[in-house]
């Protein structure tokens, strides 16, 4: 397993995590049965870092994650844990990063994982009604309580991270980046680099698009994310497909599986670069590990640019309603 830094001067951790959304049954109903056979095939691997939230299955993700640990001896001393609040669901308001709405996120998180700490706690979305300052000072308080021992921040701007680091050093920012969603080359990647901050790519196997399986129109038209995602209407939905049809046989003629060739090219963008894919399927995380073990050649590196060049992609990865709260910068 390849092995990176959660942020500056932080402890070694695996250069691939779990990203636990998918306990929650956000993409189909997953059992807990499920969640833990997935965790201990992770564990097994090395993979020594699980990504969850707050809001996904309104706690429950959390909550299957705690289980795991209350009945596997060893295994919370062995994972840096990962958890974010801050996206509130109100109308009224949908972010909140008060420094006592945070702490209480975080209080009930540590309830259901059944922890006294967490080791990652990020700003799932940042309120523009606090400066970034703000938001990081109220971040340093938890870290200086012990309810966390690192601070991270979620789909926010290179500035934006920026300024918060002046007020405290921030771990990891995470946001979407994969061979379908490139934005965070344009100032991001690099920030990122300059700061020692490690980036925390989630959705990198593009949402199914860059796997050997990708869900279908049907299939997406069940999820209620997918089905008003602009990537998965038609017609743009037929022109992706056809695109990444592409990537599939080339990741076949590598003798790769497409979700492991997709890992590994995220990777390859940086040490700094840490995937965090989602999956309820040891299979499918079978697929995705294989990208742990893949060191792209240069030539490699082209050939996958030659059949998926920068703005491949037909349809923005977010629609109106989806925007609001990640920060754009480019």
């Amino acid at each position: 397993m390849k092995m990176t830094r959660l942020g500056p001067d932080a402890p070694e951790v695996s250069q691939f995590g779990i990203g636990a959304m998918s306990f929650a049954g956000i993409y189909g109903d997953a059992t807990v049965e499920e969640s833990h056979a997935v965790l201990e095939a992770c564990r097994a691997a090395g993979v020594t870092h699980i990504d969850t939230a707050n809001v996904y299955g309104n706690g429950r993700s959390e909550e299957i994650i705690g289980q795991w640990f209350a009945k596997t001896p060893g295994a919370r001393d062995e994972m840096v844990l990962a958890t974010k609040a801050g996206i509130t669901g109100k109308p009224e308001r949908r972010f909140n990063n008060d420094a006592a709405y945070l702490e209480s996120c975080l209080d009930d998180s540590l309830r259901r994982l059944g922890v006294d700490h967490v080791d990652l706690f990020y700003i799932h979305r940042y309120d523009r009604t606090h400066s970034p300052e703000e938001v990081a000072g109220a971040l340093k308080g938890l870290i200086e309580r012990g309810k966390t021992r690192a601070v991270g921040l979620s789909e926010v701007a290179p500035s934006t991270l920026r300024r918060a680091f002046t007020e405290c050093p921030v771990a990891a920012v995470q946001s979407e980046y994969s061979l379908s969603t490139r934005a965070p080359e344009l100032g991001l990647v690099q920030t990122c680099a300059d700061l020692g901050t490690t980036l925390v790519a989630f959705s990198p196997v593009g949402r199914s698009l860059l796997t050997d399986a990708p869900f279908s129109f049907e299939r997406g038209q069940s999820h209620a994310f997918l089905k008003t995602n602009p990537r998965f209407m038609q017609p743009n939905y037929a022109a992706n497909i056809a695109a990444t049809d592409r990537f599939r046989a080339l990741a076949a003629d590598m003798g790769y599986p497409a979700a492991g060739l997709a890992i590994a090219w995220t990777i390859a963008q940086g040490d700094h670069v840490l995937p965090i894919p989602g999956t309820k399927n040891t299979a499918h995380l079978a697929e995705l590990l294989k990208g742990t073990e893949i060191t792209l050649s240069e030539e490699e590196l082209a050939r996958i640019e030659e059949v998926l060049p920068v703005g491949w992609a037909q349809g923005d990865r977010y629609n109106a309603a989806q925007w609001e709260g990640p920060e754009r910068y480019c």
